[in-house]
């Protein structure tokens, strides 16, 4: 009821839009096999202008030792790939790349690249994040450096807050303040962006630059944050990567008390998504109880924010502790409503110690929550096809191909890791290619003829 009543009360002022000063792409070569990524008509899109949906999972592992989770290796990485999953979140730190300011980290740089080239090599796209968690690791979290600090304010220590003590921290929100009020620090975290992109901007296995984790207002006011600070700030940002890497995707996202509501300021960009936080019922009110009645309205929410931008809708974190009751219906009913809105996402996270993480550090995996997530989908679906049914607990998914489509391939994706090997079968003509490494089934039907395939695990 309080979000409701709270997404209720929101209102927003017309204003005006901004603009960018991105050029044309310069694309070279694909590599690793993943083809270059767009959007088009607020759609991802490959080359061949066939929608993508990028589905995987978040992984802090090269953020600062305050919140270090085990690495990736090569088996969680072949795991990702042969469950039909496409795409990691990256979180990196501006405080890692910049640990002083004016010297750039270049061993913390190949650490990140040597991320990529492992995910990629499983034909893994990679979003990086730029991410922040109360500030930086000088006050517990992650983020900044820890010489973006304001002097002589205090931090606070009261155990018994729990984490609210580093939310509520002086220290950690007069710098949060300062760094969207004053350019200075603001030129150190744009220049670290162009650091990024001039090392990965012939990199197609790189999906696209996520500008900023979770920006808040705390303590300035919402609304006029968003208006004066937060939507110029990725405006200036956006050109700033863009003239040293047009390639990419652009990822945004809205404050993080979204949940409650958040104003949305028109951004004219190439390449734009939008990226909401996805945890209605699980760390926001109400608590699921088995009703997605907030949930479903939540994400009809967001994609109403994703078309005022304009951009493609990508839900960059989800997810809820298996602890808690009713889990995996959470993540079907939040599932279904991706699905209607077409919607990726990426969970988390992969790899954590605790209720939210799929392996922990001793290499478990939690294959009851993996078989909810590890839907079959289509991975890349040309005009006049659609999926349905998926289901994949089971293993099940019904496509349905329109008179209209032209006969491009249709890429499926399918979870061998917890079902098994798919079945096709029903109206569609057309000779299946089945990659069981990828876990990919590829099918180019015959065109101009309407036809549904089924496909269900072997059993």
């Amino acid at each position: 009821m309080l979000a409701v009543v709270a997404s209720l009360a929101w209102f927003e002022m017309p204003v005006s839009a901004l603009t960018t000063t991105v050029g044309a792409a310069q694309r070279g070569a694909a590599s690793w096999g993943l083809t270059w990524l767009s959007v088009h008509d607020r759609a991802i899109v490959d080359e061949q202008g066939r929608a993508v949906l990028l589905r995987g999972f978040n992984t802090s592992t090269l953020l600062e030792s305050t919140v270090l989770r085990s690495p990736l290796d090569d088996g969680d990485a072949a795991m990702i790939e042969s469950d039909g999953f496409d795409v990691v979140r990256l979180a990196v730190s501006w405080g890692r790349l910049e640990p002083q300011r004016g010297t750039w980290d270049t061993t913390y740089l190949d650490a990140i690249d040597s991320t990529v080239r492992l995910l990629n090599s499983h034909h893994i796209y990679v979003v990086l994040d730029m991410h922040f968690l109360d500030w930086s690791s000088a006050f517990g979290g992650s983020g900044a450096p820890s010489w973006a600090a304001v002097p002589s304010m205090p931090d606070l220590h009261l155990s018994i807050l729990g984490d609210w003590q580093r939310h509520l921290s002086p220290a950690v929100n007069a710098a949060n303040t300062y760094f969207w009020l004053s350019p200075d620090w603001q030129a150190d975290y744009m220049q670290t962006w162009r650091l990024l992109a001039a090392h990965f901007r012939g990199d197609s296995g790189v999906a696209g630059y996520d500008l900023y984790n979770e920006p808040h207002a705390l303590p300035l006011p919402p609304i006029r944050f968003e208006e004066d600070f937060l939507w110029p700030l990725y405006a200036r940002t956006i050109d700033a990567i863009g003239a040293v890497d047009p390639n990419h995707l652009f990822i945004v996202e809205g404050q993080l008390f979204a949940d409650f509501g958040t104003t949305v300021v028109p951004l004219q960009a190439p390449d734009l998504v939008y990226s909401p936080h996805e945890y209605t019922g699980s760390l926001v009110p109400p608590t699921f109880d088995g009703n997605a009645q907030a949930l479903d309205a939540h994400v009809t929410q967001v994609a109403g924010e994703a078309s005022r931008v304009p951009a493609a809708l990508w839900v960059g974190e989800w997810g809820m502790s298996s602890t808690q009751p009713q889990a995996t219906l959470w993540i079907d009913d939040a599932l279904d409503a991706y699905d209607a809105a077409g919607a990726g996402w990426a969970w988390w996270q992969w790899r954590e110690d605790s209720g939210w993480g799929i392996r922990d550090s001793a290499g478990h995996t939690d294959t009851t929550v993996l078989s909810h997530l590890a839907r079959p989908y289509l991975a890349a679906a040309p005009s006049g096809v659609r999926a349905s049914g998926a289901d994949g607990v089971h293993g099940a998914l019904t496509v349905t191909v329109a008179a209209t489509y032209a006969g491009q391939p249709i890429d499926i994706a399918w979870p061998l890791l917890t079902t098994a090997p798919p079945v096709l079968s029903g109206t569609c003509a057309g000779t299946p290619a089945w990659n069981p490494t990828e876990a990919r089934l590829t099918i180019a039907v015959s065109p101009g003829q309407a036809c549904v395939m089924h496909l269900v695990a072997v059993r």
